[in-house]
Order: C-alpha cells, then sequence, then structure tokens
C-alpha cells in the first residue's frame, strides 16, 4: 500500500505542470517595474488604455488579439513580463497563455489597474506610453 501511495504521489508531481505566472499586488508590481529586462503588458481594449489610464511604459496588446500574435520574436522568453488589464481577469488568460509559450517569468497585477489606482500610483492617459 506505501508503495502505491508513493507511486501515486511521484506520478501526480511528474504530471501535473506548474503554473510559471504569479499574482502580484500593486506594491509588488511596481517594485517589479523599477528592475531591468522588464516587458510590460496592458491587454486591455484601445478606447480603456486611453480613456482610464495605463501604468507608463505599458505595451498594449488586447487580449482579444493577443492568441494572434507571436512575442517570442521580441525577445521575452528571458524576460520578466509585467501582465495586467482592469480588473485581473483578462490578464490570467494572457499569462497563461504566455505560460504556455515558454514564458517563465509573467507577473500578474491581481486586481488589475483598479487596483493599481485604488493605491495612487501613477497612471498616464491617451496614448502616452
Amino acid at each position: 500500500m506505501r508503495r502505491l501511495i508513493l507511486f501515486l504521489a511521484v506520478f501526480t508531481v511528474l504530471t501535473v505542470k506548474a503554473i510559471a505566472y504569479e499574482d502580484v499586488s500593486a506594491e509588488e508590481f511596481s517594485k517589479l517595474l523599477k528592475e531591468k529586462d522588464i516587458f510590460l503588458l496592458d491587454v486591455r481594449t484601445p478606447q480603456e488604455y486611453q480613456k482610464d489610464g495605463h501604468i507608463k511604459g505599458a505595451n498594449l496588446i488586447p487580449i482579444q488579439l493577443f492568441k494572434y500574435i507571436y512575442l517570442g520574436g521580441i525577445g521575452i522568453k528571458d524576460k520578466k513580463v509585467l501582465v495586467y488589464c482592469r480588473s485581473g481577469n483578462r490578464s490570467v488568460t494572457a499569462s497563461k497563455m504566455l505560460d504556455s509559450w515558454g514564458v517563465k517569468k509573467v507577473y500578474n497585477l491581481k486586481g488589475g489597474i483598479k487596483e493599481w489606482k485604488s493605491k495612487n500610483l501613477p497612471v498616464v492617459y491617451g496614448f502616452e506610453k
């Protein structure tokens, strides 16, 4: 019986793929933005990006188009990829996609830009990058 339990435990560990992305708070996200070699990704619509504000330096790729864009060509596999949306839901989808594409350092802003703004962290408006 012990062998069976041990086998099942080892089998489970070997067959379950670990999620590579991490949900982080607005404060943690802000600290990560100060590091080198990051790629900041906003997966909202262009209207949300412009009207509701965005984090300075964000690259806008709406989640609706995300699966059609090959991000490997821009060399992000070895970078820390910071992802956000309005509330944190679409960015989870993007984070899972990035993981499936082999990006191993993905950080999702828990609560999205709404949480970011509630902490009075800076945003820019329009299409200013």
